[in-house]
């Protein structure tokens, strides 16, 4: 049987602005694209210094790799593919990634532990499940029962463009939401002014 080559994308700014990033071609695996991660960092701006970030189904690793060299103080990653997790452990281990960890678990699982009271809280959360598991609402809840956001904290997420956004906590309110092709890309924090409505350039 032929094997399809790794995919590949890039860093777009920081310590490790250019280098390549090769993930496995796994069907469960679909990265945020550059120009979104672009416009996404560019909402953030210098915001992402210092922060510690939580890349659930973490895939590619594309977020919270970005987030790294970015100058946050650490990332946490977390998937439930094998392959995956291996992938992300090596790059973290070749880049020198400090403040970088990677757990195989289910995300709602590894939540559902709760946070250890010696665990800081994190300030910036990636979420991107699989669309047609319709996880967005419940792993949304499981990070405020589990303690898991600091005050303020920033929460990506993307869900299907064609669709409204799931029942979220009360008090995540949308800070700034976008459309490329198939996917929408929201960033949201508890509390923020009206939602702006953008999409990169094609």
């Amino acid at each position: 049987m032929q094997h399809r080559l790794p995919r590949e994308l890039r860093i777009i700014a920081g310590e490790w602005r250019g280098r390549k990033l090769r993930f496995p071609d796994r069907a469960g695996i679909r990265p945020t694209p550059d120009r979104v991660r672009e416009t996404l960092f560019n909402w953030i701006g210098a915001r992402v210094r210092g922060v510690r970030a939580l890349d659930l189904f973490a895939g590619s690793g594309a977020l919270g790799l970005e987030c790294l060299s970015r100058g946050a103080t650490a990332a946490t990653f977390v998937d439930s593919d094998p392959h995956a997790v291996r992938v992300l452990r090596e790059r973290l281990a070749e880049w020198g990634a400090q403040g970088g960890s990677v757990e195989r678990a289910d995300a709602r699982a590894w939540l559902a532990a709760r946070r250890s009271a010696t665990q800081p809280p994190f300030d910036l959360v990636f979420l991107d499940p699989p669309f047609a598991a319709g996880l967005l609402s419940g792993v949304a809840r499981d990070l405020e029962a589990g303690d898991w956001l600091a005050p303020g904290a920033l929460v990506y997420l993307e869900a299907p463009s064609d669709g409204d956004l799931p029942d979220l906590p009360p008090g995540w309110e949308l800070l700034r939401s976008g459309k490329a092709g198939a996917v929408g890309y929201h960033l949201l924090r508890r509390g923020g002014p009206p939602v702006v409505t953008e999409s990169p350039t094609t």
